[in-house]
């Protein structure tokens, strides 16, 4: 039986056993014992172990779990790269999908057929493609952090190929709803948040997280800078828009700024009657005391609004989705819609609402007609 000895930091020697050992010092009184077959082989893992180290990254761990890393990559990595709602996303899908198939297998360990067979039983389950491909999506990016910090040789994920998501087609209003739409919100207190949601396009965030300082009345412009994030456990955060592209200075319609104009009076008469009950916060959409909007309130009761009108059931987004709907068939360039919108490619913009694209095709093939049919 091979004779064994405590490898001692910066040291390397051969054992007994012919194997050869040496030792890096992780704090304290802790030290990490490293093996190999060759001196050159446990030189060159102590050296990348000090690197390691230097640089604040987790050791290679042989014994370190893929549920281990992905709360150090979640923590380390993700939370201070990405908006609050993104980490909020990520750890969800950690905590509900991917920990419970996966967590137990070493990270080294972890290979395609392990993602596979978790994406496929996702599926079996009743699980949307959608969830898959975005339970994918998290285990690619996890591993691929991974790679860069050199615990694994290669980032497995890339192996695998998530379901397909079938595009669905974006829910909106057609002109005639549209203007049913604005008749139904005509006088209640939120009527400017919808009318500048269904003529600009803003997103749910966008809207709530307008300032009175991002509308200028005499240029007739609104600047979109900031989307409001709502904590799990209460409280709220202005953070930056999801892309650069969507900082974004839109030209208001005169309807848009006269709409502003009667909510700005509205608010200053909720604020004299609060008294000291009123929160001063600066932003346009506002509870009747002056706090943030609350997204899922202000949805229930576009619901209801919805409803009464006898309009077809939609999400707040649909308003965005109606917007960018009657830009575009008014003959509004995709590129203005685009910049409108805050999209980050045109082919985005093209892609979500290609089923406006036959009405455009129907109109240029008559344009076309009349000039060389003389018509």
């Amino acid at each position: 039986m091979a004779k064994r000895r405590s490898a001692k930091e910066g040291s390397i020697y051969q054992r007994s056993d012919g194997r050869w050992a040496g030792a890096v010092s992780i704090g304290g009184r802790k030290r990490k014992a490293f093996y190999g077959r060759t001196q050159e082989e446990v030189r060159e893992k102590i050296l990348k172990a000090r690197h390691d180290l230097s640089q604040g990254l987790p050791m290679n761990d042989d014994r370190l779990t893929f549920s281990r890393y992905l709360d150090k990559w979640l923590e380390d990595s993700v939370k201070p790269s990405v908006r609050p709602r993104t980490h909020e996303s990520y750890s969800q899908y950690v905590r509900l999908y991917i920990r419970p198939a996966l967590g137990s297998i070493k990270l080294t360990k972890l290979g395609p057929a392990d993602i596979q067979s978790l994406l496929n039983q996702q599926q079996e389950k009743g699980l949307s493609a959608r969830t898959a491909q975005y339970t994918h999506a998290v285990i690619r990016r996890a591993l691929e952090q991974a790679y860069q910090w050199q615990l694994v040789p290669r980032n497995v994920a890339k192996l695998v190929r998530p379901p397909r998501v079938q595009r669905q087609e974006a829910k909106a209003l057609t002109p005639e709803q549209a203007r049913i739409f604005l008749e139904a919100v005509s006088g209640d207190r939120l009527e400017a948040f919808y009318t500048v949601a269904i003529a600009l396009g803003l997103r749910r965030g966008e809207c709530l997280a307008l300032k009175w300082e991002d509308i200028d009345f005499e240029n007739e412009t609104l600047r979109v800078r900031h989307t409001l994030h709502r904590h799990k456990g209460g409280g709220w955060t202005l953070v930056e828009p999801k892309s650069r592209n969507s900082r974004r200075t839109i030209a208001l319609p005169k309807v848009i700024v006269q709409s502003l104009k009667d909510h700005k009076k509205r608010q200053l008469e909720e604020r004299i009657f609060q008294g000291s009950r009123w929160q001063e916060t600066g932003f346009v959409f506002t509870s009747t005391i002056g706090t943030p909007l609350c997204g899922d309130n202000v949805f229930k009761r576009f619901r209801d609004i919805l409803k009464k009108a006898g309009l077809p059931g939609i999400n707040l987004h649909g308003l965005r989705h109606t917007a960018a709907s009657l830009l575009l068939v008014q003959g509004v360039s995709a590129r203005v819609v685009m910049e409108t919108l805050g999209h980050s490619q045109i082919s985005l913009t093209m892609n979500t609402y290609s089923h406006v694209m036959p009405v455009l095709m129907r109109e240029a093939a008559d344009k076309m007609d009349s000039i060389l049919g003389g018509n």
